[in-house]
């Protein structure tokens, strides 16, 4: 009886006593998760990140980055014209890229052939070339290069012109004539051309009718008038320039 007693009593102690705490669970966090296979392509898989780093719209990323069946379209436009009408200005304006800039500090030694009366405060001159690029309608890239303006310089105008679908004629209506020499070579090379008149600030305004009269051009020829320091004016003119060149040499 008393032995009956006993293993009742212990079945009782074992069936109320606590089970032992288990130990301090782990946060979530605190667990590296383990990467997922990854494909020959470097794809993570559905719903992992891609370790390739690819564009994400939400970035801002273009359509052609993100299709890669596509590729911009890469356009040369070259900006000419004469001495410190605002070609190194128009690029500088217009660039989505830090500019590519060849500005040299003018020296007593130009005195005699750089007419600085219309601009006066001018300290700098182009000797090579400026360089640019804008991205237009989504995946239209266009590569904008000025032209040194002095005339010792014109030797690499046939390197800089080489593969573009059109210039433009930059003009102050100061001193038309500097702008002839840039009209003669695109009508002599047959690339087409717009003229862009920089309006200077002080200065008359005319309109594009004159221009193209004074300038004795054919009337196929666009004439607008702009402003080089603002973005907008610049890429009015380069959407004109590219709507012109279309038209001539649609293919």
């Amino acid at each position: 009886m008393d032995s009956a007693v006993s293993d009742a009593t212990a079945v009782d102690t074992a069936v109320d006593t606590p089970a032992a705490a288990p130990a301090e669970a782990v946060p979530a966090a605190a667990i590296p998760v383990q990467p997922g296979p990854v494909g020959e392509s470097g794809d993570a898989g559905p719903g992992k990140p891609d370790p390739a780093g690819e564009p994400d719209p939400e970035d801002g990323a273009q359509d052609w980055q993100l299709d890669h069946s596509r590729a911009p379209i890469a356009t040369k436009i070259v900006v000419a014209g004469g001495f410190g009408v605002g070609k190194t200005t128009f690029v500088r304006a217009v660039s989505e890229i830090t500019p590519l800039q060849t500005e040299a500090l003018m020296t007593r030694a130009s005195e005699e052939t750089d007419d600085l009366t219309a601009t006066p405060d001018k300290l700098t001159t182009t000797v090579a070339m400026d360089f640019g690029r804008i991205t237009l309608d989504n995946d239209l890239v266009l590569y904008v290069f000025g032209t040194p303006g002095q005339q010792r310089f014109w030797f690499m105008w046939d390197d800089l012109v080489r593969g573009a679908i059109g210039a433009i004629v930059l003009a102050d209506t100061r001193r038309l004539t500097d702008c002839f020499p840039a009209l003669d070579y695109f009508e002599s090379c047959g690339l087409p051309y717009v003229v862009a008149v920089n309006h200077f600030e002080g200065t008359e305004r005319f309109e594009p009718e004159d221009v193209r009269e004074a300038l004795t051009i054919t009337a196929d020829v666009p004439v607008v008038i702009m402003d080089a320091r603002k973005r907008y004016s610049v890429v009015e003119t380069l959407l004109a320039m590219v709507e012109h060149a279309l038209s001539t040499t649609p293919e």
